[in-house]
């Protein structure tokens, strides 16, 4: 690649640094969806060791890049999303995929269609943790930046998807008990 359309490249996806997602952090800020980006890759990064079988790398880099979309389209909370609003986000990356040249746009070209498929262990992997670390993050936030419907999403969301991984079904367990833990913390402060 050369360093001119490197440059280019990343300048389109230097918004993703301040479009703000749903969630609020633990310190009141707006979290954005290259903090979110981040610290997926991070729990991936430390998780690996429970799943030696796996290719680490391609999990990590599916974590970095599962948002590039966002770039285009701006956040679109779970609980609010589309099937036109999918369409348009698979848009948006073709489009600025498109503007690589190979080989990183068939590899990231490829690696979006595995992602979408769910057929790898490591797409479905990416995709429980994903929501986990949503989960992880609205636990961290202060209870008074949920929207009613979180209380119940809190307790079900990503269940599906950890339940495939022993290791992510007792960690979804455990943020469980920490949403619940919340919510009766809050109900007996008010």
């Amino acid at each position: 690649m050369q360093q001119r359309e490197l440059l280019g490249f990343l300048r389109k996806l230097e918004c993703l640094k301040t479009n703000g997602r749903h969630s609020i952090t633990a310190g009141g800020v707006q979290e954005s969806v290259a903090a979110h980006s981040w610290r997926l890759a991070v729990l991936a990064l430390l998780i690996l060791p429970e799943f030696p079988e796996l290719d680490g790398n391609k999990l990590i880099r599916m974590c970095l890049i599962h948002d590039f979309g966002e770039a285009v389209t701006g956040d679109i909370p779970s609980f609010l999303k589309t099937k036109d609003h999918e369409k348009t986000e698979v848009d948006a990356v073709g489009a600025l995929l498109s503007e690589l040249p190979d080989p990183q746009y068939a590899e990231l070209t490829a690696l979006f269609a595995e992602m979408d498929a769910l057929e790898t262990t490591e797409a479905r992997l990416y995709k429980a943790l994903d929501k986990m670390e949503a989960v992880i993050q609205h636990n961290e936030s202060d209870i008074s930046t949920w929207i009613p419907l979180e209380y119940d999403l809190q307790q079900t969301y990503g269940m599906e998807n950890a339940s495939e991984f022993p290791y992510l079904r007792a960690l979804r367990e455990l943020m469980l008990e920490d949403t619940k833990e919340k919510i009766k913390h809050a109900k007996e402060n008010r």
